[in-house]
């Protein structure tokens, strides 16, 4: 069957998948209840709270995996391959696509990359979905005075679980608009999106309760404790770097959407080059097809060294960004796991990150790159969700009845 006769959207085999979804989350929920059966609801909300960032973190890097081989259009349809659930049904059509192009972009080991990271995704939306109903049940049970409240609002949950339906459109606009360099690029940066609203949870549910840990006594756990207070200076570096690294994670997006990071193949020059020539203009349209201009030619090589320099001079004030906030973190004993976790992340972007370029984009060094940078969202949001800034003192006002100097 020719890809371009297949429709771009075929519901037939939207129940099985959801039915597959709903059975890939049993396990982890198994999991959860088995091993938190005799702590309180809210632990095993916690619980569930982690593991699902956990397996989130994980299908974000599934999903740099499934970019980086080329297997976003291993299925040229949505939400299942061929009209079937699974590759095994779309054997025949497969089989006819590589023969034609046995290089892609439609082969067995790309449709089965494909639908395996939509199908660790629908479980993450089951998984996302119960977390959504159990919040809304305990916080209705802590209204009745029933149970404990939730530490955090269920809307939280509640807005966690359309995120992850938007997330979902935008992966289906990947397969149907042909890896749009702007949709694809946006759906990796809703999956790190995705990612924090997980960790706010997260942090949350351990201030409240304290983290979980396999010593605590089951009924009621290790005691929360209190945002760590930052001093405003500090607190406003935190909120500049964190900034600084939204900017950077979109430029190093818009770099692998594009293909553009063997643009340059030397470091610290490009191309023989300080200052390669470029065509930012051409680099930075948004809305072009992959490899194209926005009036249909193809792309200059200029405009895809614009695309991974400008990547490259932004990390130049990200990392030291980074280095300065962790030491300040250090040099003033706050958050210490955090500053150490951002310290240790940096080095593992800059190594990642070099080797991309000149070992030629090795697949390992790229995904660890993509994880790298998933990482740092999470480590950044618990820090700024583990601090406040620290109140002003109040100001020093004499007592009322107290003697005036006359003048």
């Amino acid at each position: 069957m020719n890809t371009d006769t297949q429709p771009l959207y075929d519901l037939a085999p939207l129940v099985p998948l959801m039915l597959l979804g709903l059975v890939i989350a049993l396990g982890p929920l198994a999991w959860v209840w088995a091993r938190h059966r005799r702590r309180s609801p809210l632990r095993r909300l916690q619980a569930l709270t982690l593991l699902t960032l956990f397996l989130t973190f994980d299908l974000v890097l599934f999903g740099a995996f499934t970019r980086l081989t080329d297997s976003g259009l291993g299925c040229p349809d949505w939400p299942g391959c061929y009209g079937s659930a699974s590759p095994v049904g779309a054997h025949a059509e497969i089989a006819t696509a590589q023969a034609a192009l046995p290089t892609g972009p439609v082969t067995h080991g790309k449709a089965w990359v494909e639908m395996l990271h939509r199908y660790l995704a629908l479980g993450v939306g089951v998984l996302i979905s119960v977390l959504t109903l159990s919040a809304w049940v305990q916080h209705g049970r802590a209204r009745h005075g029933a149970a404990q409240p939730p530490p955090i609002s269920p809307w939280w949950p509640t807005a966690t679980l359309l995120w992850v339906c938007l997330q979902g459109a935008f992966g289906a606009l990947t397969v149907t608009m042909k890896l749009f360099p702007a949709i694809v690029t946006l759906h990796l940066a809703g999956g790190l999106v995705l990612l924090a609203l997980l960790c706010v949870q997260a942090v949350r549910h351990a201030q409240a309760h304290g983290p979980l840990r396999p010593q605590d006594p089951p009924a009621q756990g290790a005691q929360g404790r209190l945002p760590v207070e930052l001093a405003p200076a500090l607190r406003r570096g935190l909120a500049a770097t964190g900034l600084l690294l939204a900017m950077q994670l979109l430029a190093g997006g818009w770099v692998s959407t594009n293909y553009a990071v063997l643009a340059c193949t030397t470091f610290p020059t490009c191309q023989g080059s300080w200052w390669p020539a470029m065509d930012f203009a051409q680099g930075f349209a948004i809305w072009r097809p992959l490899g194209l201009r926005q009036d249909g030619s193809h792309i200059d090589f200029a405009g895809l060294t614009a695309i991974h320099y400008t990547h490259r001079l932004l990390a130049y004030a990200t990392l030291p960004a980074l280095g300065l906030l962790a030491w300040r973190l250090h040099h003033h004993r706050r958050l210490p796991a955090q500053a150490r976790w951002l310290a240790i992340l940096g080095l593992l972007q800059l190594a990642t990150g070099l080797s991309s370029v000149v070992l030629g984009w090795p697949l390992l060094a790229a995904v660890m790159h993509t994880g790298g940078a998933a990482a740092l969202v999470l480590v950044w949001t618990w820090a700024w969700v583990a601090s406040r800034a620290q109140p002003s003192p109040p100001a020093l006002c004499p007592p009322a009845n107290a003697p005036r100097m006359s003048a």
